[in-house]
């Protein structure tokens, strides 16, 4: 639904137009698409073969040509970031059967193989070591054969889906190429935004798992995704969100130590640019001039994201404005890297640079990185002792010599302990100067206060038929310390079946429907727990008040068990216990709906799994005929009263 503000909207910050997402990820099959401000569905369903990469790079396609048909004298701004290849690892099954076998020596070999290929290449410093394997990761030899085929088609997978988004970035690249504008356009290619994830820990069907640290195991795991969605063919599609085993990650991090989450070391946050600009034509004088003069090596000046937009603002004559509409600008942070582009061996001139994460954090300094790994081990269940015990004050710091140690193979910190004070210093004014204290703030919400995490101030919701694409941060929350009490007063005829109100998809959240005159609520912790709580007896037609009730415990931590008890005109008539409820989000990239929906009313009972996968809710049968005077009612408070 749209409500506003927008003005941090892409449209509001600058950019005409926007088509994408806007969360920090989605469904490539179903993904909650916005037009400017607008929320969308996506034109194809993914049976007709609709993946969400590729309709990008067909709207990017559609803006070059509109440029070059309706304005040709006039430059493009585009900013095109796919979701892919983050999470979840979408991609249809021929893309990932290209790599079967490909992965079959283990990600040790893998490691091994891409280390030597390139040095071989001049990506790396011949004089790189390659770094060991972290004591706590999981060896491949300490996998079981029987698991084997299960991480192997999560790599395959993922392969596929990188490769299927270099090539939607390369239909874009080749639009360029046909309009004649690919040797007057600057291209600034990023590969990623972090180092390779190990959020999937052991490998996983469902990301959410380690996102709100539930438990799994494999043979959980391969229960449901033999019995629901027919076996291993069925990672990459839009029935699971799966995530590759954390130690993959490492190998896809090599030469580094590390993964995402760890802003200590290179593996987490170094990633690949490419800047391309062939030829530059003279608007005035109608010529052209090389700009960028292509060649192999890759240039060692140490820089950082935030350089970019300096780059854009030297390369196209732009001044950094002092202000804007009289309000008064913060200093521009980062450095052109405009000065070596034709200039492998010149100096330096990125100063300093400082790295935070939830408490892991780090700190450059004319070649010298310090650092410090931070309470979180991304690659294993959250350990409650560590984190508890954890105090930034105390942590140990590392200290690497980047002029002659590529992958931070070497801690110098115990060598050289007046180096490392002198940068703890440097960390601590960088931090200062950009907001960064106090250390870990990130870690509050995410892991020690979960209730106090994104939600809407609201304390009451009343929502009515047909209201659709509420963001999970402005609906009745279903997650620790969300108790709540949902009053739903509607005409029921019998043998009613339908959606009442559902939030997020397939991976996680909440759905009240009925079947057959009986009422049903279920609560979906991911793939792996489900709840559902089921009236004893079909509801009696006519008016009907129905309420649903939630209290989660007061255990500390993360996922609280909570009671769920439904109640139709005052009566219990059903209760479940959820033993693992999410602890942050249901589903962060999905929305609510109060259900009125003509596809829904299409399926007939017996579509129920299909529907299921299509709509990315729970349970999706006709939806109910719902009286003009049906309304829904949620309460959050404490201890919600008996009905």
């Amino acid at each position: 639904m749209k409500s506003g503000p927008f003005d941090q909207y892409p449209t509001g910050l600058g950019f005409s137009y926007f088509y994408g997402f806007l969360a920090g990820e989605t469904s490539q099959y179903n993904p909650r698409l916005y037009e400017n401000t607008n929320p969308i569905e996506p034109p194809r369903k993914p049976e007709e073969g609709y993946h969400l990469t590729e309709d990008m790079a067909d709207q990017a396609i559609k803006l070059i040509r509109a440029n070059r048909a309706l304005t040709p004298d006039r430059p493009f701004f585009i900013y095109f970031a796919p979701g892919g290849a983050h999470g979840p690892h979408h991609v249809h099954k021929e893309w990932a059967d290209k790599y079967k076998g490909k992965f079959d020596m283990g990600w040790e070999k893998l490691r091994n193989i891409t280390f030597e290929k390139q040095k071989a290449m001049g990506w790396i410093p011949n004089s790189t070591k390659l770094t060991p394997i972290d004591p706590t990761m999981v060896k491949w030899e300490e996998i079981p054969e029987e698991q084997r085929a299960f991480q192997l088609r999560l790599m395959e997978v993922y392969a596929g889906y990188l490769e299927h988004t270099d090539t939607q970035d390369g239909k874009v690249v080749e639009e360029l190429e046909r309009q004649g504008l690919f040797n007057n356009t600057l291209i600034i290619y990023v590969l990623g935004d972090n180092g390779a994830s190990a959020e999937g820990i052991h490998g996983t069907i469902d990301e959410l798992l380690a996102e709100n640290a539930l438990p799994s195991t494999y043979q959980q795991q391969m229960e449901v995704l033999n019995r629901d969605f027919g076996g291993l063919d069925a990672l990459g599609s839009q029935h699971v969100d799966k995530m590759y085993h954390s130690s993959w990650a490492w190998a896809l991090d090599t030469p580094f130590k590390s993964t995402k989450l760890v802003a200590a070391h290179f593996g987490g946050m170094r990633t690949p640019m490419v800047m391309s600009w062939p030829k530059a034509k003279k608007w005035k004088k109608g010529s052209t001039e090389k700009v960028i003069k292509h060649d192999p090596t890759p240039r060692s000046q140490f820089h950082h994201v935030c350089d970019i937009a300096p780059t854009i603002y030297e390369a196209v004559g732009v001044q950094f404005p002092t202000r804007v509409e009289g309000a008064k600008q913060m200093p521009l942070d980062g450095v052109s890297m405009v000065y070596t582009w034709n200039n492998v061996s010149v100096k330096e001139r990125k100063s300093a640079q400082y790295f935070e994460v939830m408490g892991s954090r780090g700190v450059y300094k004319d070649g010298w990185f310090a650092s410090v790994f931070g309470p979180r081990i991304p690659w294993a269940e959250a350990n409650e002792t560590r984190m508890r015990e954890w105090n930034p004050d105390t942590d140990v710091w590392e200290l690497y010599d980047l002029t002659r140690d590529f992958s931070q193979a070497e801690d110098l910190a115990k060598e050289m302990p007046d180096q490392v004070a002198k940068m703890k210093q440097i960390f601590l004014m960088e931090a200062t100067a950009n907001k960064v204290l106090p250390i870990g703030a990130g870690l509050y919400t995410i892991y020690y206060h979960p209730e106090e995490g994104p939600h809407s101030p609201l304390t009451e919701w009343k929502l009515y038929e047909g209201l659709t694409r509420i963001a999970e941060s402005n609906a009745p929350g279903f997650h620790s310390g969300q108790n709540s009490l949902a009053t739903i007063d509607v005409e029921i005829s019998a043998n009613a079946s339908g959606v009442l109100y559902c939030v997020g998809g397939t991976a996680g959240g909440f759905s009240v429907y009925m079947d057959n005159g009986y009422l049903y609520a279920e609560y979906m912790s991911t793939l792996l727990y489900r709840y559902i709580a089921k009236s004893t007896t079909p509801l009696q037609p006519g008016t009907r008040k129905i309420q649903v009730r939630l209290i989660f415990e007061t255990t500390k931590g993360l996922g609280p068990p909570a009671d769920l008890t439904l109640f139709v005109d005052g009566q219990q008539v059903g209760w479940v216990k959820a033993r693992r409820a999410n602890g942050i989000w249901v589903r962060g990239r999905k929305a609510s709906r109060v259900q009125s929906d003509e596809r829904l009313r299409a399926a007939g009972e017996g579509d129920l799994m299909l529907a299921l996968k299509r709509h990315g809710v729970f349970a999706t049968w006709p939806a109910i005929e719902l009286m003009p005077s049906t309304s829904f009612r949620w309460t959050l408070c404490q201890n919600p009263a008996e009905p």
